[in-house]
C-alpha cells in the first residue's frame, strides 16, 4: 500500500506492518509541524505521533529545520591506490589480512572494496584443478 501524505508530499510505502519513508520533509511541513507543536503546547512525541513522524525527526527539527544537504563524513584512512595494489598482488586474500596490511579495520577494507565496486562473487562450478 501506497500513500502521499498532502501536507507534505511525502511518500509513504507500507511493506508488512513496516512503514517504509522516501524522500526528506519539505521546509513548509517542518515549519508547520513546529508551529502546531508551539500553539497547542504539544509534547515531542505527541505532535510526532500526530503528523506521522519521528520522535528524533521532530528533535533534530527544533534544533536546525533546514534539512542537511551534505554529510559530515571525515575522509578515509585507507589509501584507494595501496588498496587496488594489494587487490593486484593478493587477489585471494581475506580482508582481515588486508586490513594488517594496510593498518585498517576489516569492516572498513570492505566498505572501501564496495566503494571501488571490487567484489568477490563465487561460481556456480567449482574449478578443476
Amino acid at each position: 500500500m501506497r500513500l502521499i501524505y498532502p501536507s507534505s508530499n511525502r511518500l509513504i510505502t507500507f511493506i508488512g506492518n513496516v512503514k517504509v519513508l522516501v524522500m526528506t520533509y519539505s521546509l513548509d511541513f517542518r515549519r508547520k509541524v513546529l508551529s502546531v507543536r508551539e500553539k497547542e503546547g504539544l509534547t515531542i512525541a505527541e505532535v510526532a505521533n500526530r503528523f506521522c513522524v519521528g520522535i528524533a525527526s521532530v528533535v533534530r527539527w527544533i534544533d536546525r529545520i533546514e534539512p542537511q544537504r551534505t554529510r559530515n563524513k571525515p575522509a578515509t584512512k585507507i589509501d584507494r591506490i595501496a588498496l587496488a595494489r594489494d587487490v593486484r598482488e593478493y587477489p585471494d586474500a581475506y580482508q582481515a589480512e588486508r586490513a594488517k596490511r594496510l593498518g585498517a579495520s576489516e569492516k572498513g577494507i570492505g566498505h572501501a572494496l564496495r566503494r571501488m565496486n571490487i567484489t568477490y562473487k563465487k561460481t556456480r562450478v567449482a574449478n578443476s584443478a
